[in-house]
């Protein structure tokens, strides 16, 4: 079930502070709503009552749907202890087939959302990131540096005269860009992991994101 409470939260503006309401858990199987709003960044988005300002709200929150079995653990302020995380991992496996991940800030729940939505795995996703990354930089030596730092979202999975490919945004000169992947990156991906089961993280609730692929690519 979803879990909500209630909190005191400082504008970034005017620095009121007001009563917001909190997700603690999130079931989009309960509550499907709630998936569209994530989707769309504004189930964490409150306006302040005293100066209007849009603001975003940072908190912990467990993400649950049932039917993809997937667990998303949104934890803006550091992790939580070993022994709670492993005992909902242990409590998954009793229902089979869960996929546990934990992710830092809304942006990153909203795109293993749409990765999984995508019914694609975000492992090979994030691989396809990098090497997407390497040959713009093999191409483009100049804004090397500017890639590299560049964050890559996956925005969604489109085909084409019978082609398939990912569509990723990313920020360049104050203005969002948009980079079509062929599928077959992903393919590769998707056999470079396969190849090498040893690189998937054993924690109970992984994190997988560009941090994981440069310490599998040391």
């Amino acid at each position: 079930m979803s879990i909500t409470a209630t909190a005191l939260a400082p504008c970034s503006k005017c620095g009121e502070k007001s009563e917001i309401t909190v997700y603690k858990s999130i079931n989009v199987s309960e509550n499907s709503e709630l998936k569209e709003k994530i989707r769309n960044g504004s189930l964490f988005l409150w306006e302040c009552p005293h100066c209007g300002q849009a603001n975003l709200a940072r908190y912990e929150s467990l993400y649950h749907d049932p039917e993809k079995k997937i667990m998303i653990w949104l934890m803006p302020s550091g992790d939580l202890p070993e022994s709670q995380m492993q005992a909902i991992a242990n409590h998954t496996k009793a229902m089979g087939g869960y996929m546990l991940r934990r992710v830092r800030d809304v942006g990153e729940l909203m795109e293993k959302i749409l990765v999984s939505d995508a019914g694609l795995d975000d492992m090979a996703v994030e691989l396809c990131k990098y090497v997407t990354k390497m040959e713009i930089m093999s191409g483009n030596r100049e804004k090397a540096a500017q890639i590299t730092a560049a964050p890559f979202h996956f925005h969604r999975l489109e085909e084409k005269d019978g082609e398939r490919f990912l569509v990723f945004i990313y920020p360049s000169d104050h203005q969002m860009m948009s980079l079509n992947i062929g599928f077959n990156v992903y393919e590769d991906s998707c056999g470079i992991i396969n190849r090498n089961p040893d690189i998937i993280p054993d924690d109970a609730f992984m994190k997988i994101d560009q941090d994981w692929v440069l310490s599998i690519m040391k």
